[in-house]
This record gives C-alpha cells, sequence and structure tokens, in this order.
C-alpha cells in the first residue's frame, strides 16, 4: 500500500471550482488510486488543496502520476493550479489502513524532517505510545516519505480547533505525547497545516 499527498496551490476565489475538476479526475476512467481525503489549508500556507489518496502497488501509483505529468489539465484544474508538489509515503506497518469516515470538521497534517537513521525509532516509538495516545482521539494516518529527504507526515482530525488544543494539552500533562524517544530523531525542521474538508473529501 502506498500513499500520495498532492499539493495544489491554486489561484485566490478558485479553490471551489478546483474542487469539483478533482473530484471529476480521481474518478474518471482509468484513473488509478483511491481518494481518501481532499482539503483546502486554513491555517498555514493558504490557497492549498491537499489530496491525499491510496494505491494498491507501486504500478498503479506510477501510472497516476504519470497520468497527472502528462497532461495539460492535472486534477481537472489545471486553470486554476499554480504551484503543484507530490510526496510519496508508505503508512507506519502497525497501522490498519485508513477508512473514509467522519472523524472531525478540522484536520492537522503535520510534518517533521527526520534525521538519518530516524525512520524505524520513530515508527517503533509511536507504535508504543499510540494505544494511550487513540484514546484521546483518533489518528488518521501516520506514513513516512518514500522520496526526498527523511520526513514522516500524521493526519489528525478534530472536532474543532479548541478540541485539538484540549486533547494535545492533556497528552502533554500526562506524558503520553510525544512518543517517547521520538523527538530524539527529529531535525527541527517541521510544518503544520490545519485543513478543512472539502464536499468531495471521504475524510470528513
Amino acid at each position: 500500500m502506498l500513499y500520495e499527498i498532492a499539493t495544489l496551490t491554486v489561484k485566490l476565489g478558485t479553490a471551489a471550482k478546483a474542487v469539483a475538476g478533482i473530484g471529476d479526475y480521481v474518478s474518471a476512467s482509468g484513473a488509478n488510486g483511491t481518494l481518501l481525503g481532499c482539503w483546502a489549508s486554513e491555517i498555514g500556507e493558504l490557497n492549498q488543496l491537499l489530496v491525499l489518496r491510496s494505491f494498491s502497488d507501486h504500478e498503479a501509483w506510477r501510472a497516476e502520476r504519470e497520468r497527472a505529468l502528462r497532461t495539460t489539465n492535472p486534477f481537472g484544474a489545471g486553470e486554476a493550479i499554480t504551484g503543484m508538489s507530490f510526496d510519496t509515503y508508505a503508512p507506519f506497518p502497525f497501522l490498519p489502513p485508513l477508512a473514509p469516515g467522519k472523524y472531525g470538521s478540522v484536520y492537522e497534517i503535520r510534518t517533521y524532517r527526520l534525521k538519518h537513521g530516524g525512520v524505524p525509532p520513530t515508527i517503533a516509538a509511536w507504535e508504543a505510545a499510540m494505544p494511550e495516545r487513540g484514546k484521546l482521539s483518533p489518528l488518521s494516518i501516520a506514513m513516512y516519505a518514500l522520496d526526498g529527504p527523511p520526513r514522516f507526515t500524521h493526519i489528525w482530525p478534530f472536532a474543532s480547533l479548541d478540541a485539538r488544543a484540549a486533547v494535545r494539552a492533556e497528552s502533554v500533562a500526562n506524558g503520553i505525547w510525544p512518543p517517547k524517544g521520538g523527538p530524539d530523531w527529529l531535525t527541527g525542521d517541521m510544518r503544520s497545516i490545519i485543513a478543512l474538508p472539502t464536499a468531495i473529501s471521504p475524510l470528513a
């Protein structure tokens, strides 16, 4: 199983039209992959749409990447897109496959740059910590990058920004989070986006 986040920067005022195009594009005949999430950035870098899809294998992923790169109208939103980037991931192996559903109205998508060799100890730290952390709020997915510098991304849904702040405070106060030993492998290079599900997002 592979996951991909396509980050599309769009012109101001074009997000709704772009989302409709994305919906048609990912469900078109011949498309590969399964749409899992489509969010619009709300806090962080603005005017971005983040499209999360899963792929059954490398060949399906490659065919879909080729489709995006070899068209003049990527994601059915070519006129709106001013920037496009892709990140390819494998899930932390102890996690179940990501299932569509209603989990929250606010999603945090956070990426940490890792020191070299940091992927195995990070996965181990998360595996040990998630049983207790997951009782406070569900995790959508945690996954490590297969291209570019070593890094991992996690996606958490929350009922609201206030709920996010309360959960984070409780997890730290009770020693549940961050995962023990996990921060030792971080470089300090990190970014976070608060995003809202769009009308086509299976994760909502």
